[in-house]
């Protein structure tokens, strides 16, 4: 059996040839495009280049990059050799890098930028080993290094192989087996270092036809959008298996520019984070709230009517009432239409949304919007999605059902547990960490708990290591009180805190321009951010709008006294992940006196 990645580009010329496959970004307005065939044969060139640099079977190459086409062609010469891509964050610190090249004992790196080639440096000068490093921009070199070469380079270098060398790739490329190590993912390390999940050819191959059979609503004629770190296994699963649909998969290599990326492109799919979506909420949100008179009401009456229409009958399979459908066609095009034209997802086929809690209320308004958030669940270890909403008799407030082929069932502390060909093989050099990741009769422990409703959606309640207990002996879930305080929209980031503590309370950072529009509009003289969150008309707001929040909490949940921060939970300061997930105790020590503050 030919894995799927191994012969996607061969499979993707043959059937699509001449069409594109990739575009990528490249300046306002412009996405260069690849086709099938050349991608095919630029993949080729590349996989001769690899052999030639002495790039073993199953040997690990790295690849420190922001999103770049580049990655994809690198991933799948690599696959062509039998050799194992390993995916490195592009913001990642030089300490970070070194230690996935060392635990994976990466020879070769793939650096992006000018800055990631200087890390890269760093690490190859205390690691021998890291013999070759590849740089996809043209690059200052540091003095004395003779041995760096650019993309460019390396697919000329391929490009005038021996046919000695071809038919050494050819031969590696025929010799692979599901059985082969695909890719390390390296989680985010939340509470400690990264560990690197070993993903055989076996697993993508098992998750690609599980989502064929899930997502039949996609064909080759959807187009996506790869804005999510190609590091991240979401993203890294989701463009594979985009590709392998005959999508065109359009990369933008800037995550700050995404929504005018996705204006640009007007994708009708694409893998997010909740964090997207929230933004896009409160956006909307703001704009209503300066909304008055009949627009208000046009506006409120036809959320009234989408609900009615999608969630109550389309959610169903069921066609709704002729005069609301008749209703919902009006509405659709002069309320809903224009809202997505102005994100850019008005030819939204569907948009799986996974990585964190998405409140009920926000998908229930994108849903009554026409905008079909596929809420779903998966990790690194698990080769992305466990379980997503089926395409009707889906659940707000659940992760959805599980995916054919994949096993779940509730252990102890009602974690959730996955049995399936996609779960992981272990620990890249983590055999103690392998035995606890599993049960004894080999289920894959998540670390996530939740429960099986009675029709067969999975709901999350926490991860269970954030989950803390307050002096009182009450038990918080931390994420479901951060997801519900993302809503607002002058709210951007919030960490819980309350493990051994009498009561919660919250660092909160402020989404500061919303603050500082609030204060222009209410008069409040302020000098600096500093100021301005210690202002008692800002704290007396902000306290009011999470009063509200809170509704439906119980006393020992909610938020007691909170700190408003002037600046922002960065990856660079280690208070968040790559994937922006907040590291608590990082944030619990770095902040310890401003919390001890909120217990005197």
């Amino acid at each position: 059996m030919t894995n799927i990645l191994t012969s996607l580009t061969s499979r993707g010329n043959d059937k699509y040839a001449d069409r594109t496959a990739l575009t990528q970004r490249v300046a306002d307005h412009t996405w260069l495009p690849t086709s099938w065939h050349t991608l095919h044969s630029r993949v080729g060139n590349l996989a001769c280049a690899l052999e030639t640099l002495g790039i073993g079977e199953q040997e690990h190459i790295g690849i420190f990059s922001s999103n770049r086409a580049e990655i994809i062609e690198t991933d799948l010469a690599a696959y062509a050799n039998r050799a194992i891509p390993v995916s490195i964050y592009s913001t990642s610190s030089k300490e970070q890098v070194e230690y996935i090249v060392r635990d994976a004992a990466i020879s070769l790196l793939l650096a992006g930028d000018q800055s990631q080639y200087e890390i890269a440096r760093k690490v190859a000068d205390s690691y021998p080993e890291l013999r070759q490093i590849i740089t996809v921009d043209e690059v200052v070199k540091a003095p004395g290094d003779d041995t760096t070469m650019t993309y460019a380079q390396l697919l000329d270098l391929g490009q005038h192989a021996s046919q000695l060398c071809r038919d050494e790739v050819a031969r590696r490329t025929a010799a692979a087996t599901p059985d082969d190590v695909a890719t390390l993912i390296y989680t985010s390390g939340t509470t400690g270092e990264p560990k690197g999940a070993i993903l055989p050819h076996s697993a993508f191959d098992a998750a690609i036809a599980i989502h064929e059979e899930r997502l039949t609503m996609l064909s080759d004629k959807d187009t996506s959008l790869c804005f999510l770190p190609l590091s991240h296994i979401f993203e890294k699963a989701w463009t594979y298996f985009c590709l392998y649909s005959g999508m065109v998969v359009n990369i933008n290599p800037d995550p700050h520019i995404i929504q005018r990326a996705i204006k640009e492109v007007r994708p009708t799919c694409m893998c997010s984070v909740p964090r997207f979506w929230e933004k896009v909420y409160t956006a909307i949100d703001e704009k209503l709230s300066t909304t008055k008179g009949f627009k208000k009401w046009i506006f409120n009456r036809a959320i009234k009517v989408g609900r009615r229409r999608n969630l109550q009958y389309a959610r169903m399979g069921e066609k709704a009432p002729w005069w609301t459908e008749m209703q919902y066609k009006f509405f659709n095009a002069q309320v809903f239409k224009p809202l997505q034209k102005v994100i850019g997802v008005e030819n939204g086929n569907i948009f799986p949304t996974a990585g964190a809690p998405l409140s009920a209320n926000i998908t229930e308004f994108l849903h009554a919007c026409g905008i079909n958030i596929l809420i779903g669940y998966g990790l690194s270890e698990t080769t992305a999605t466990v379980s997503c909403f089926p395409e009707t008799g889906y659940e707000i407030g659940t992760i959805g059902t599980v995916l054919p082929g994949i096993e779940v069932r509730i252990g102890e502390e009602n974690e959730i547990l996955v049995k399936a060909p996609t779960v992981m093989r272990g620990y890249h050099n983590k055999p103690e960490a392998t035995a606890e990741a599993f049960t004894a009769d080999g289920w894959f422990r998540t670390g996530d708990a939740g429960y099986i409703n009675s029709d067969g959606a999975i709901v999350l309640t926490d991860r269970i290591k954030d989950l803390f207990k307050t002096s009182n002996g009450k038990y918080i879930a931390p994420q479901a009180i951060e997801s519900r305080l993302g809503e607002d929209k002058y709210i951007d980031q919030v960490a819980v805190i309350g493990d051994k503590r009498k009561y919660v309370t919250a660092i909160i950072i402020p989404a500061f321009e919303a603050l500082k529009e609030y204060a222009q509009r209410k008069k409040i003289a302020y000098r600096s951010i500093e100021e301005l969150v210690k202002n008692a008309d800002i704290r007396r707001m902000i306290e009011e709008r999470i009063e509200k929040l809170q509704n439906g909490f119980a006393g020992f949940e909610k938020i007691k006294k909170f700190t408003l921060l002037p600046n922002a939970f960065t990856m660079e300061a280690g208070e968040l992940t790559n994937t922006l997930k907040i590291r608590r105790p990082i944030i619990n020590r770095r902040y310890s006196r401003e919390i001890e503050a909120m217990y005197v």
